[in-house]
């Protein structure tokens, strides 16, 4: 059987297994699939004869570099569309009473969310989300591993991603 097959065998047998991994890291489905389709792209258009003895791992590898540079890009772009909101704001001075409400009410949903987290959850999102810290630093401080850290980010940040929907989905 040729690599290309083992490949192609390789990703329809964990594509889904391939698309969970990807989201977990970019936090979008549809993102998550994109870049595991592209990461069967460039493995499909750059394999050689070359045998891989781990094709999953392989795999795994390719979605993760793909999935880090996606987000990367998208900070970038994030800090570029912030920079224009922030030049915007300055014109008017300060945010309307409406809009004042509203950061206000976020701000008591994500504060009642990080509450109702587990206290290990909450310090590894915490210390992620607020004090910019790495996945390897939160699990030396916590004392686990990197997968485990990894884990409590996303699924501290499910949490409060599906308590602000749920909110914001409420009339107000």
């Amino acid at each position: 059987m040729r690599n290309n097959d083992k490949n192609i065998k390789t990703y329809l047998a964990h594509r889904a297994e391939f698309i969970d991994y990807a989201t977990a890291i970019v936090g979008e489905r549809a993102q998550g699939e994109d870049v595991v389709q592209d990461a069967f792209f460039r493995l499909h258009s750059t394999a050689t004869d070359r045998d891989i003895a781990q094709p999953v791992g392989y795999f795994r590898r390719i979605i993760r570099n793909l999935a880090i540079d996606w987000l990367r890009s998208k900070r970038s772009e994030r800090q570029r569309i912030d920079t224009d909101a922030c030049l915007e704001s300055v014109a008017e001075e300060r945010p309307s009473q409406e809009e004042i409400v509203s950061q206000q009410l976020q701000l008591r949903v994500m504060s009642e969310a990080l509450a109702e987290l587990p206290e290990r959850t909450r310090i590894a999102l915490e210390m992620h989300r607020f004090d910019g810290r790495k996945l390897k630093e939160i699990a030396s401080a916590l004392d686990i591993s990197v997968t485990l850290a990894h884990s409590l980010v996303y699924e501290g940040l499910a949490h409060c991603r599906q308590r602000m929907m749920e909110k914001n989905g409420q009339p107000d």
